[in-house]
């Protein structure tokens, strides 16, 4: 099956879920957002969350260094 992470297609194997490809990916789940086609999925969700054909996934990194001006800890799109 394909899907889009971050603008790139990606091919996974069918009925894999959100936290399959976080582990996947070996990603650091307590420092990451995820975004499924246009709408936020909470961490308690991934397991539960099957992904499909062309879904686009966006996936962000918290990255420390402290709060900005805007107030909000930096973030970095992964690639």
């Amino acid at each position: 099956m394909r899907v889009y992470l971050n603008g790139d297609s990606k091919d996974l194997a069918e009925s894999s879920t959100l936290l399959d490809l976080v582990n996947e990916l070996n990603l650091p789940s307590a420092r990451i957002a995820i975004e499924l086609n246009r709408s936020v999925v909470r961490r308690r969700e991934w397991e539960n969350t099957t992904l499909n054909e062309n879904d686009r996934i966006e996936i962000v990194h918290f990255v420390g260094g402290g709060v900005g001006e805007t107030g909000v800890e930096s973030m970095q799109i992964l690639s």
